[in-house]
């Protein structure tokens, strides 16, 4: 990938004049973190403090910054702000790994350790960051990362240690708002008596507003008597009537106390380019981060946090007020095709657009797409990425829910959704299959408003996997795993009505009608869309289970117990038909042949696909085996997802607490001494050919992507001793790649015959037609007489 600046650019920055950036870094607490606990690369600092920015509206680089020019100035004629930091840093310089990881805060939260991590604790545990149990596995600081948050958005929840941001308020602009309540998932709890707003009242005559209500969303909104209760709430009329659970509410006022809030982005920007470059603030006095030197630098963004991200890209904030690139590498995950409301006056940042609520809520703009595409609505032509030296190696990480609810599709198809779009050098993208959008450690089945059994299935073993591989990717190049997302070229990315068709018709289920439409908003206070025939998105194509047929299969998907969905249905009256937010389901096979026939489900139950324990177990074993091979899952998770499978019996498919025994986690905090001692193990790809580390020789066939695998490194932020492998020797790769030659199977036939020497007998995906390559990549399907859909 060609990192240097463009011509354009250059001269852009060359004429641009040198802005200000942080002006003052004000420490406020520094203190050891976890009473000085060592994770591996020493005891780590906890540093609090405050950012305090000035940005040009003259700037070239501030101008996409929305109504900037008319915020209040200093005496030098620059607009300030100031937020709110938190760094855990090695205590000893030496320690560190020269990585700064950016943790995009979420309304306020921090998300990292409790979202890829495992960190066990409450949300206000994981925000005050000061006991062990906040960061979980801890893989960050056992490897010396820098790790990094700061507040973005100056509404965010300030309670249980939220970060914020301080903006100016722009004076005397008026306009007027659109909010929209939905009490029970949006807004809680569920009886609180006042609604709230996001911006105070510019006048609480409740003639000059409007208050409507409907049940579901195609309904029509009917007229509500509503009081003031301030100027930043309203209540029911008559006084004591209750909001009611899980009905659309939509108020429009006349609002005040507008902020441009596009200055969050300009804020990310500058501080991780203070601390990267080690520079002093306006004052003189040296950064936070007391000589140790960035190398590269890393953002993670998680729900509104990857959309975040992906806006930071497109507005040019990835370049600093120098030009000089902001972060090396990206991950955002769950963001779909969406980015922020946030750089428009009166935005709302705190929305996330789904079928059911804030539908008419800005989140998508052209361009979707890393790649260029045509908006065929407009005409116009764009990429995400800008082709300079500013774009990062970008992983846009997704799961089932955000193809049927946030139009994931469209980040890698044109905009009709008739052509998969070229692959980019320094792109990828990857579906989590079977999981719901905040899929991760400790998810259960129960219920909560939908229907369905909850899918308690997690995506974090592949983001510490993906995490890893960006690492490398951006330390060293080597190429992270090849995008494995559904494709329109082999038909495992379709319509929402033909996965509908063809998901099983198991009874008492509840089914979406339709995937959410993706379309610009085009007056949000009107709440009026665009045509919704001009983008369309798609989702992946299901098997005879309705388990999704391609993406990364993590274990418990790809060696299944139930049905993993990323939807769900209200089960509320008068909402049966409307999507639960953006919660999955999880539909358990029956015990035996006798239960399923009872049941009436079609599908083929646990016993009819796994004859013993055993047998479940191998299944398991090669799946995780397969993935550890490919990179897409860290050896200590592949050897926790086996643990797993060991530990419960084949027919607890329906236990409430199965997203905590099979979310195939490394280990409990206390146990980082087991992992560490794992370091003599080679990488899991040539495991085949090396003595002591475990893999039977029989299941060599099936890692036919170790020619690849070997080259590359198993890491989890650098750290082999804690991921547990190490690079292969010479001699080891050219033995392996001598046994793969001698063993691959060379057709699904071959596959079929090594698994039943495990006494299970899998069905292949129609991919699979002979190459070993192709068997690697179908990261083999493990559903026992059950055909592939």
């Amino acid at each position: 990938m060609n990192r240097a600046v463009s011509a354009a650019t250059a001269a852009l920055l060359a004429a641009a004049p040198a802005a200000a950036s942080i002006t003052v870094f004000e420490v406020t607490t520094q203190d050891s973190f976890s009473g000085g606990q060592d994770f591996g690369a020493g005891p780590y600092l906890r540093i609090s403090g405050i950012a305090r920015g000035e940005l040009d509206p003259a700037d070239p680089r501030n101008v996409p910054i929305a109504d900037l020019g008319l915020a209040p100035r200093n005496a030098r004629g620059l607009v300030e702000y100031a937020t709110e930091v938190v760094i855990l840093r090695p205590a000893d310089p030496a320690r560190a790994n020269g990585r700064l990881l950016y943790d995009v805060t979420n309304r306020g939260r921090k998300m990292i350790f409790g979202n890829v991590f495992d960190a066990p604790g409450a949300q206000p545990e994981l925000n005050a960051l000061r006991t062990p149990g906040s960061v979980g596995l801890a893989l960050p600081l056992r490897a010396g990362t820098t790790v990094v948050w700061s507040g973005w958005d100056p509404e965010a929840p300030h309670a249980n240690d939220g970060m914020r941001i301080n903006i100016p308020v722009l004076p005397g602009v008026t306009g007027p708002v659109r909010d929209e309540f939905v009490f029970g998932t949006r807004i809680n709890p569920a009886e609180r008596p006042t609604a709230p707003l996001s911006y105070p009242a510019a006048e609480t005559d409740p003639a000059k507003a409007s208050l409507t209500v409907r049940r579901r969303r195609e309904d029509a909104p009917q007229p509500v008597a509503f009081a003031f209760a301030g100027d930043r709430a309203i209540r029911l009329l008559p006084e004591g009537t209750a909001f009611t659970p899980g009905s659309i509410y939509e108020f429009r006022y006349t609002a005040t106390g507008a902020r441009p809030l596009g200055i969050g982005y300009a804020a990310t920007r500058d501080l991780v380019s203070f601390l990267r470059h080690g520079e002093a603030d306006g004052q003189g006095r040296p950064g936070p981060l007391g000589g140790i030197a960035i190398r590269t630098s890393f953002a993670l963004g998680i729900s509104q946090s990857g959309r975040y991200l992906r806006h930071h890209i497109d507005l040019g904030m990835n370049a600093d007020t120098n030009g000089r690139r902001v972060f090396d590498g990206v991950l955002a995950h769950i963001a779909g095709a969406g980015r922020v409301f946030v750089n428009e006056r009166f935005a709302q940042p705190d929305r996330t657009a789904t079928w059911h609520e804030d539908f008419a809520h800005p989140e998508d703009w052209f361009p979707i797409a890393a790649a260029e595409t045509t908006d065929p609505a407009t005409g116009r032509r764009g990429a995400l990425l800008r082709g300079d030296g500013s774009d990062p190696l970008l992983m846009e990480v997704n799961t089932s829910t955000e193809y049927w609810q946030k139009g994931a599709s469209l980040i890698h198809t044109d905009p009709v959704g008739s052509q998969d779009l070229p692959a980019l050098p320094n792109v990828r993208h990857y579906l989590v299959a079977g999981t719901k959008h905040g899929g991760r450690f400790g998810a259960t089945t129960a219920r909560g408003n939908c229907h369905n059994l909850n899918n308690p299935h997690s995506a974090s073993p592949l983001l510490r996997a993906l995490l890893a591989a960006l690492e490398d990717w951006v330390d060293s190049g080597t190429a992270p795993p090849p995008s494995r997302v559904p494709r329109l070229a082999d038909g495992t990315l379709v319509p929402a009505e033909e996965a509908l068709r063809r998901f099983p018709q198991v009874p008492g289920t509840l089914r979406p009608r339709f995937a959410t439409p993706i379309t610009p908003v085009t007056d949000w206070v009107a709440g009026t869309r665009g045509a919704e025939e001009a983008w369309r998105p798609l989702v992946p194509a299901v098997d005879a289970d309705g388990n999704e047929r391609t993406g990364v299969r993590l274990p418990d998907i790809a060696v299944p117990r139930g049905t993993h969905t990323g939807w769900n249905l209200y089960a509320a009256a008068g909402l049966q038909d409307e999507m639960c937010d953006r919660e999955g389901s999880f539909i358990p096979f029956a015990a035996d042949a006798a239960a399923r026939q009872a049941a009436g489900d079609p599908r083929a139950s646990l016993a009819e696909r796994y004859p013993s324990q055993a047998a479940y177990v191998a299944a398991v074993r090669v799946a995780a085996d397969v993935l550890a091979a490919e990179r897409l899952l860290l050896p200590a998770d592949a050897e926790a997802f086996v643990a797993a499978a060991r530990e419960r019996s084949v027919s607890d498919a329906g236990d409430p607490d199965l997203g905590r025994k099979a979310s195939g986690r490394i280990a409990a905090p206390a146990q980082a001494a087991r992992i560490a001692s794992t370091t003599s193990c080679t990488s899991r790809a040539s495991r085949s050919v090396a003595s002591g580390c475990g893999l039977p020789r029989v299941m060599a066939a099936t890692l036919a992507s170790c020619r690849r695998s070997t080259s590359g490194r198993s890491r989890a932020f650098g750290m082999a001793s804690a991921a547990g492998c190490q690079a292969p020797s010479a001699s080891s790769r050219s033995a392996t790649d001598q046994s793969c030659s001698r063993t691959a199977p060379t057709g699904p036939r071959s596959v079929q015959v090594l698994w039943s020497s495990f006494g299970v007998v899998p069905t292949l995906p129609v991919s699979v037609t002979g190459t070993p390559p192709a068997v690697s990549r179908a990261a083999i399907v493990v559903s026992a007489r059950s055909p592939a859909g």
